[in-house]
């Protein structure tokens, strides 16, 4: 990854020197000074929400949430193990506020137990798609980037963004049911133990 942005670098260096090289310096220190301060921007929103997140994780709000939301996501991932419904449900609950970066440690975490679940291909699939497709209920990050930026109205993509992402996820829950089914890995199992009763007969 690193040798690919290194490379972009390079490549985009060598067509602003060709195309106009007297605003190569000016123009390269401009976006170091805009992305500092995309940096602290964001910096700050992130602050404010993870302090949220702790405040919430210590009352016990999130864990009320994480109950709340325990029944339908032990449908959606075929597992009843609470541990693992504690951090899939907790990673569901972090990225609809649209911290993806909070709500990277309980991703790990689910991913990780997912493995070892019943259906896990299944499981797995259901969680990389749901965070790639996340509902945003707030979408944070994207209000302190437009923010950052100087946007007259930071919040005018809430609607917007509710809607596509309440599309995208039902589409890809749909899609992954359709082409990675829960039942896969059960039916085989069934279906090579009742070959071996067979032969053992």
């Amino acid at each position: 990854m690193n040798l690919l942005f290194a490379f972009v670098f390079l490549v985009c260096t060598v067509l602003l020197l060709g195309a106009n090289p007297e605003n190569f310096l000016s123009t390269l220190l401009d976006a170091a000074s805009k992305s500092g301060t995309l940096c602290i921007s964001l910096l700050s929103t992130y602050s404010v929400w993870l302090g949220l997140m702790k405040v919430w994780e210590k009352s016990g709000v999130t864990q009320a949430v994480s109950r709340l939301l325990k029944p339908f996501a032990s449908k959606l991932f075929k597992t009843d193990d609470s541990k693992t419904l504690d951090a899939v449900c907790m990673n569901m609950s972090v990225n609809l506020l649209g911290i993806s970066g909070a709500a990277t440690p309980y991703g790990i975490l689910a991913a990780k137990l997912l493995d070892k679940a019943p259906h896990a291909e299944y499981s797995s699939s259901m969680l990389f798609v749901l965070n790639a497709t996340s509902i945003q209920l707030i979408p944070t990050s994207i209000i302190g980037i437009r923010v950052a930026l100087g946007s007259a109205n930071p919040t005018d993509i809430v609607l917007p963004t509710l809607i596509t992402t309440v599309f995208s996820t039902m589409l890809a829950v749909l899609l992954t049911r359709i082409f990675i089914p829960p039942h896969t890995e059960a039916q085989t199992f069934t279906f090579f133990k009742q070959r071996g009763q067979v032969c053992n007969e």
